[in-house]
């Protein structure tokens, strides 16, 4: 994804300058970024007669290299970056499953519109597509084309992906369209996220538009999209990836699956830069309609609680998984659920119950002083508490440590607010 303003002049020159042989040769031959012998290789590149800007992008380069192992592994070492293309620049495993879509579906030609520094791409080349990777800031076009260098299937556009007539593309009919829309937005200095899907770069009805055409279409969104703005035609994909959230990515036509309306898809701790991670679980739904919170799926604390995953929740399946694992809610309104026998499933993290307590402070602190505690753990759902002045107000200052889970349950009597003192099952 592509920031809507081009990088600021200092770090354009940067790479202007590093985007040539000579820079490239300096930036390869650097070692592993130290932070603290920066300074000093800084002054020992400049005596050697590199000019100073150029020093000054090959370290940032260096320095971006490093903090974008966590994203692309050992590809990280032969990629160029720019500062928004390593925050925003979809994790390779995760590049790795968008792929497989398109190879799956057995589509030949992926225009990835608005490539960015060129992950999906590199990930779509990869798997032997034929990829037309579009990119209208220049200065990204040219990180783009370099990352892409020795994938002879891949070619780089710097051109507007909203105006780009994908009739006159070379290397044959275009059979899918990638799109990373982007929801930032630059001015006064500053960036700010955008949550309308109307003021994404392309829209969202620019997505919908190819989609209509009959191509195959897949757009990442940010996954707090609403489900009523989920386009009918598409099936909606949440995606985590080792404990976080990443995207919501909406599929179309011969990328979409005829029988699945919304999913979660939850990744295991798959090695970025190695093979795809294969999916630890996914749960579907053919519906937007969940089973209902009542009944079988509503009881007290059990002797077990469990957490779904991120991806779970947004996704709205939070009650599906419920009746998979043979579990129940605790209140129809809470994200957590309960069970007296344990449950394995990577979905969902779970908890053995140690105690159930009263929601007060006077309570929980002499339940921390008598367990000893000095390491608390608080995590809430459903209540208005701040972990941090709880723990503040518990003063933990002993030698062992626990965890306590604020939410309500469900009684006779109506909605109580309670603290579960719980020990997580790893």
């Amino acid at each position: 994804m592509t920031a809507s303003t081009a990088p600021d002049d200092a770090e354009t020159r940067g790479l202007l300058q590093l985007l040539t042989p000579e820079g490239l040769r300096l930036l390869d031959s650097l070692g592993p970024y130290d932070p603290d012998a920066a300074l000093s290789l800084a002054e020992s590149l400049r005596a050697q007669g590199h000019p100073p800007e150029l020093v000054s992008a090959a370290l940032t380069q260096s320095r971006l290299r490093s903090r974008a192992r966590a994203k692309f592994g050992e590809f990280a070492r032969h990629m160029v970056f720019t500062r928004h293309g390593v925050e925003q620049a979809t994790r390779w495993t995760v590049a790795a499953l968008h792929a497989q879509r398109f190879a799956q579906a057995g589509i030949e030609h992926v225009v990835d519109l608005g490539c960015g520094i060129g992950a999906d791409s590199l990930a779509l080349a990869a798997l032997e597509r034929t990829v037309t990777a579009v990119e209208r800031d220049p200065v990204t076009a040219a990180v783009a084309t370099l990352n892409l260098t020795g994938w002879p299937r891949a070619r780089v556009l710097c051109a507007d992906a909203q105006t780009l007539d994908l009739g006159t593309l070379d290397d044959g009919p275009v059979q899918g369209v990638w799109l990373d829309p982007a929801r930032r937005v630059t001015g006064d200095g500053r960036t700010r996220r955008v949550f309308d899907p109307e003021a994404f770069s392309p829209p969202l009805s620019f997505v919908t538009g190819l989609a209509e055409t009959g191509l195959a279409v897949g757009a990442k969104l940010g996954p707090g999209i609403p489900h009523e703005h989920v386009p009918s035609a598409a099936e909606a994909q949440w995606i985590s990836d080792r404990g976080d959230v990443v995207e919501a990515v909406l599929w179309f036509n011969a990328v979409r699956r005829p029988d699945v309306v919304r999913s979660a898809l939850v990744l295991g701790q798959g090695t970025a830069g190695g093979p795809a991670a294969s999916a630890a679980a996914e749960l579907s739904s053919g519906s937007w309609q969940s089973p209902p919170a009542d009944g079988a799926l509503l009881g007290p604390v059990g002797r077990y609680l469990h957490e779904p995953d991120g991806a779970v929740i947004r996704a709205g399946l939070v009650t599906d998984l419920a009746q998979r694992v043979g579990a129940h809610l605790m209140d129809p309104s809470i994200a957590y659920l309960s069970s007296d026998t344990p449950v394995d499933t990577p979905l969902a993290r779970s908890y053995e119950v140690r105690e159930v307590l009263p929601h007060t402070v006077k309570v929980l602190r002499r339940w921390v002083r008598e367990h000893d505690i000095g390491t608390l753990d608080v995590k809430k759902r459903g209540t208005d508490v701040t972990p941090e002045q709880l723990r503040r107000q518990l003063a933990p200052r002993g030698s062992q440590r626990a965890t306590l889970v604020l939410t309500r349950v469900m009684e006779a009597g109506g909605q109580r607010r309670v603290a579960l003192a719980v020990n997580p099952l790893d």
